[in-house]
């Protein structure tokens, strides 16, 4: 059994806004509320950020036509004892999932971490 981080990818309207950076704060506040409305705190959320086609800078991965945004998240969260990535990525997505019901959810990384050594029997 291994320690995952997993890494998932949250599309998230935000409608009525007019600036880019009011819709950011406006997706990643709610997004945050319900999680913890769910008890997970655990779960880290920020903005993602898009590799800008002409250049490949990344910015963040936000868009506004007509007053609505589609502002893409960055969940982040720590899958304890899964037996691999596969797992860790079911786990990670029933976990998120259940908190942002209709929240389309995409796992875009999944990383071994390191055992705590107390864990070790």
């Amino acid at each position: 059994m291994s320690n995952y981080l997993v890494a998932m990818e949250a599309a998230w309207l935000v409608r009525d806004v007019e600036d880019i950076d009011d819709a950011i704060g406006v997706a990643v506040s709610e997004a945050g509320k319900r999680l913890n409305q769910q008890d997970k705190e655990y779960v880290e959320v920020e903005v993602g950020a898009t590799g800008c086609p002409a250049c490949g800078e990344p910015f963040d991965s936000a868009y506004i036509a007509a007053n609505t945004a589609l502002v893409g998240l960055l969940l982040e969260i720590e899958i304890f004892n899964a037996d691999g990535e596969e797992h860790a990525s079911r786990i990670a997505k029933s976990e998120v999932g259940g908190a942002l019901r209709d929240v389309p959810l995409s796992v875009i990384e999944v990383i071994e971490t390191e055992a705590d050594p107390d864990d070790s029997a």
